[in-house]
């Protein structure tokens, strides 16, 4: 199960307070979030404004806990009106079963927007299974273990041109799979070498092309990227290999309430690959319903499409439709069946194009729920 999953109810008390309440208005109902910071304005003389919402939480897998999501958004400048606002925002999550953990996304835009600093992290000890390597040892059975992980992914980027920007950064994570379930010669960790530490660090170059009008919530343009990224011992990590990614997303909007949101992602990695940086199909943006890491090879693709209407006062949802394929190099993708992605979302405004985000999503006999910032791309 995808960390952030494990905050699917923090919303309820927040979904429910119309249900609750009510003789409660909206400005009632405004006056109850915006103690929380969750106003929908934006005050430049404040700084950062965070929103705060926090809740209880229950899933079978990681059983009682407690969940926050919070959500800032900035300028460096107070005076700059044109540049869109820098986010940076925080989910995270402790649970009765030992699950902990929490992650962290931070877009900073500054000098007119011909400089973009992004940031994004993890840290978590998660209860979790690993099924093998390749489509079909994820029809198989999974190995339980406990999953101790960080990562940590900054990069700069300055605009070339209009619209063109190229950046450097660094890739840098640690995984450890600790407390095995019954580990012997034969089981899934040592027939393929999996298990133990894993250290893994790198140099990222990057060429972003990007006209969408809002990085958290676009509503039109289009954005592509591709970022290669080199891992050698030379720079900490323990195994040569590399990885390319590249996305291309674009926004049509039907109206004023209306986007369709189209996303295409490829990630392809060659060399000494540990098995925990192989590419993975699910997560909390991308084929939404699998449970993250069961479908894990070198190389994924996958591709989505997303109708997003905007509702009254702050309310939204969305519906998905998307599939992905895997395989151990471009040419094996189309070996194995495709996997199929359907999901629906709800949306509600906390801050000036900065949403919290409910999805649930449905894959191949599995489902997930999402509780994220922002959009999922």
């Amino acid at each position: 199960m995808n960390t952030s999953g494990a905050l699917f109810l923090s919303l309820l008390s927040l979904m429910m307070l119309p249900a609750t309440a009510d003789a409660m208005t909206r400005e009632e109902i405004d006056g109850f979030l915006g103690k929380l910071g969750a106003d929908n304005q934006y005050d430049a003389s404040k700084g950062i404004n965070w929103s705060v919402l926090p809740g209880p939480f229950y899933t079978p897998e990681l059983k009682l806990g407690l969940g926050t999501a919070i959500a800032g958004i900035y300028r460096l400048d107070p005076n700059d009106h044109t540049t869109q606002n820098s986010s940076i925002s925080f989910t995270g999550f402790v649970s009765t079963s030992g699950a902990l953990g929490m992650g962290m996304k931070n877009y900073t835009f500054f000098s007119g927007d011909e400089w973009r600093f992004f940031v994004d992290g993890s840290l978590a000890k998660i209860p979790t299974g690993f099924w093998g390597i390749g489509y079909d040892a994820a029809q198989g059975n999974e190995q339980k273990y406990t999953q101790q992980s960080l990562s940590f992914h900054p990069q700069i980027m300055r605009q070339v041109v209009d619209h063109l920007y190229a950046g450097v950064g660094w890739d840098f994570s640690t995984y450890d799979a600790e407390n095995i379930d019954d580990p012997h010669p034969g089981d899934v960790f040592s027939r393929y070498d999996a298990g133990g530490n894993s250290t893994s660090s790198g140099v990222t170059a990057a060429i972003n092309y990007d006209t969408r009008d809002v990085i958290t919530r676009p509503l039109h343009g289009q954005f592509f990227s591709a970022e290669y990224s080199l891992f050698d011992p030379s720079v900490g990590s323990d195994s040569h290999f590399t990885v390319l990614q590249l996305q291309y997303n674009y926004y049509y909007p039907l109206n004023d309430q209306d986007v369709l949101a189209f996303d295409l992602w490829g990630r392809f990695a060659r060399g000494d690959v540990p098995w925990d940086r192989l590419s993975q199909a699910g997560d909390d943006n991308r084929m939404r319903g699998y449970y993250q890491g069961r479908y894990r090879d070198k190389d994924v693709v996958s591709t989505q499409l997303e109708y997003r209407k905007k509702l009254n006062w702050r309310h939204g949802y969305v519906l998905w439709i998307g599939a992905g394929a895997l395989g151990d190099s471009p040419q094996h993708l189309s070996d194995n069946p495709l996997l199929p992605t359907v999901g629906a979302g709800y949306r509600f405004e906390v801050k000036p194009d900065m949403n919290i985000r409910l999805d649930l999503g449905f894959g191949k006999e599995s489902a997930g729920f999402y509780f994220q910032v922002a959009e999922a791309f």
